[in-house]
């Protein structure tokens, strides 16, 4: 096989290089895993290398096992190099040389539930307050360390708060290695231990592996970089390959600095840059350019394509987050008449609360969706916890509902008081309910458990004699406030936590957006919509479906038609970035990476005014969209003007502006025809009819037949409603 033979000229540059560091810097979909695999190919074939001096590392499982059955293709059979990430392939080396650290070969790894157990107890032994200073919270601190690549005396003890963290990472570290246990931040700070501590050990390790490829390695934290570092030596047969305007895991430790001073770290560097495009319009690459070459902390690059200039990135701006939700749910509909297909369609957003609006139309619109590295929105924990509480509140008699709450969060009633209390009520043939009050005022249980469920009952007692008088978004957050569960997501103080609260605040939203013909009763018919949204998901598993990811999620992937929504100050670039230069730029890197996931299609969408944690807030469109030159956009409402984007500050690229744009109207609904599946009673799935009160809406599902007949119609105003027919009072639209 010829390895060069479909290679652009710095392709063939980059597989052919032999001796010495190389730099590769890949412009989003300019072809870096081809270069990889060609290169190890040619060190094979055409150098001498022997497989098993070559060592490759990713960050992904799936990456690896990608480059290795492309490998294995082009090899044709012979022994493939080790193609691993950096933690697998710290594994294999612990396992033969962790007894020089006191472990046993045989060591397990403790994911981070289990660490968390261990964190926990850990605490309670230090006498630290465990509502105070939760296990979640040094967990992330303790792993920010390790991917630092410090050890507990390596940390400074200046105030109270490091005292402690070194006391209780001590102590955590102590207690891992006393079940012979590592976690997974202990896989490369170990390797790299016993590489720095014992030479002998590293230099077996550098002549087994000669040559050294890393894919993606803007993404490197210093731990990570470190172990290069060390293995690389003095041959410096080291290969990287990755793109600084791609870097977008600061916050998981990422430290850019490392591809940007990759020149300083190894003199004498040969940097070849791919920047031909083989994915996306040149509409689309001009613009994504644009937006990333604000950055100052970039290698200078210019990505180019062959492809056709194509359509130019759509920009609309709407009226709320509904809104905004229903015009991607129009372009789909659209995309799909014109013989798109639903598999060809992302929409990315910056946070996943954003998530729900979208969601929400999709099934409204009987649109089959997933997620990528996210649940739906009331399938997230956090969501079933409240509405948990909910349904216990509106139906006492809830057993699984209260059984999944009655620990949540941790008040001290355990496994064994649930089940005594589960006996109880099969012995009395009476709910779970009765015997939960019963045991918490009788002596049933011992004191200490009798207590703790007298004060769960009390709880909820109190909560549902006030939900008559609190609205639906009210009871929701007296229940987040009262049973102390919104603190102890605040107290974790980590960025699961923040977006948990994230997706709280938003389910409030959702509340406030929820009417209904029977106030007295709204509780229940919000409970009763949630799980039709629930049920209406379910019918689109197995088909063919449109993708809903972060950005983040978003990196490596591609599709033909792209909707970034949300394109707003304060939402993205996220307001955690306004005061933080390096934050800004990590934002304005994201964007870049969400546009050229595109292929054909660009939508950008953001909402005059938009619900964010109870509050209504009227933002400003992303300075990401003043950042590319009108010509390659198309702007509904008009012409390009510098002035008013930003209130109180310079514009920050003279290219145009967008003020024409913020009195421009949301484009009316449009109704799309949806095919009927069966018709009954005059009556078919997907047929569009009128109601008195609740407008316009879509027939979802048929029950029954006859005078019992019932139908659940996803009305655009509020969402779904199951209706009597025949007092329904339905109008054909």
């Amino acid at each position: 096989m010829d390895l060069l033979k479909h290679l652009n000229e710095p392709q063939k540059q980059a597989v052919i290089h032999r001796d010495g560091p190389l730099l590769v810097l890949a412009g989003a979909g300019s072809g870096k895993t081809r270069v990889i695999v060609h290169r190890i190919a040619w060190l094979i074939n055409h150098h001498g290398v022997r497989p098993w001096q070559i060592l490759a590392v990713t960050f992904t499982n799936k990456a690896a096992g990608e480059m290795r059955e492309r490998v294995d293709k082009l090899l044709g059979g012979i022994e493939t190099p080790q193609i691993a990430t950096f933690h697998a392939t710290c594994v294999r080396i612990l396992r033969r040389e962790i007894g020089r650290l006191g472990f046993g070969s045989n060591f397990v790894i403790y994911d981070d539930k289990e660490s968390e157990r261990l964190l926990k107890d850990v605490i309670i032994e230090q006498n630290i307050d465990e509502k105070k200073y939760p296990a979640k919270a040094f967990a992330a601190a303790i792993d920010e360390c390790k991917n630092a690549g410090s050890l507990p005396e390596d940390l400074a003890t200046g105030d109270q708060m490091a005292e402690r963290l070194v006391r209780v990472y001590s102590a955590y570290q102590e207690r891992l290695k006393k079940c012979n246990a590592l976690d997974f931040g202990d896989l490369l700070l170990f390797t790299v231990r016993i590489f720095e501590e014992f030479p002998e050990v590293l230099e077996q390790y550098r002549e087994k592996w000669q040559w050294l490829l890393v894919d993606e390695y803007q993404d490197t934290n210093p731990i990570q970089y470190r172990l290069v570092r060390l293995l690389a030596g003095e041959r410096r047969n080291l290969c990287v390959v990755g793109d600084d305007d791609q870097s977008i895991y600061r916050w998981r430790g990422a430290d850019i600095r490392n591809i940007l001073d990759f020149e300083r770290d190894f003199p004498g560097v040969t940097v070849v840059k791919l920047e031909q495009n083989y994915r996306s319009t040149s509409n689309i690459l001009k613009a994504a350019g644009a937006v990333v070459a604000r950055n100052r902390g970039r290698k200078a690059k210019t990505l180019w394509t062959e492809n056709p200039a194509g359509e130019k990135i759509f920009y609309r701006r709407l009226e709320d987050e509904r809104a905004e939700a229903r015009f991607v749910c129009r372009e789909i509909a659209a995309w799909r008449r014109n013989g798109g297909r639903l598999s060809d369609v992302a929409v990315f957003y910056r946070t996943n609360a954003q998530s729900r609006s979208v969601e929400d139309a999709l099934v409204a619109d009987g649109t089959a969706y997933h997620m990528v590295g996210g649940m739906r929105f009331y399938e997230r924990m956090e969501i079933k916890d409240i509405l948990a509480y909910l349904k216990v509140i509106d139906n006492p008699a809830d057993e699984i509902s209260i059984k999944r709450i009655i620990n949540v969060p941790p008040r001290g009633i355990g496994h064994a008081t649930v089940d005594r209390i589960g006996e109880l009520a099969a012995a009395r043939k009476i709910s779970f309910h009765e015997a939960l009050l019963e045991a918490g005022s009788s002596g049933i249980l011992g004191s200490g458990p009798r207590g703790k469920v007298a004060a769960f009952t009390g709880l909820l007692e109190e909560i549902r004699e006030s939900a008559a008088r609190l609205s639906l978004a009210e009871l929701a957050e007296k229940v987040m406030s009262d049973t102390g569960y919104l603190a102890k997501l605040k107290d974790e103080r980590t960025a699961e936590a923040a977006d948990r609260v994230a997706n709280l605040e938003e389910l409030l939203v959702a509340m406030e957006e929820f009417t209904s013909d029977d106030q007295e009763e709204v509780l229940s018919r919000f409970l009763e919509q949630v799980a039709l949204v629930s049920d209406l998901e379910k019918n689109t598993e197995g088909r063919e479906s449109a993708t809903l990811m972060t950005l983040h999620a978003a990196k490596g992937l591609e599709f033909p038609l792209v909707f970034i929504i949300g394109m707003e100050e304060k939402l993205f670039p996220h307001v955690r970035s306004l005061e933080d230069p390096e934050q800004m730029e990590e934002e304005r890197r994201l964007c870049y990476v969400g546009m050229t996931r595109a292929r054909e299609r660009l939508f950008i969408t953001n909402a005059r005014r938009r619900r964010i944690f109870g509050q209504d807030q009227f933002n400003q469109p992303s300075r990401f969209i003043a950042d590319v030159p009108g010509e390659f956009m198309d702007i509904e409402g008009g012409g390009y003007e510098n002035r008013g984007l930003f209130s109180g500050e310079k514009a920050p690229f003279s290219g145009h502006n967008l003020s024409a744009v913020f009195s421009a109207e949301a484009t009316a609904p449009v109704e799309v025809e949806l095919v009927p599946e069966y018709e009954e009673s005059g009556v078919f799935i997907g047929m569009k009819v009128r109601h008195a009160k609740f407008g316009v809406g879509t027939i979802r599902k048929i029950e029954g037949s006859g005078d019992e007949q019932k139908v659940i119609v996803w009305f655009n105003s509020v969402g779904p409603k199951k209706l009597l027919l025949r007092f329904a009072g339905l109008e054909r639209v």
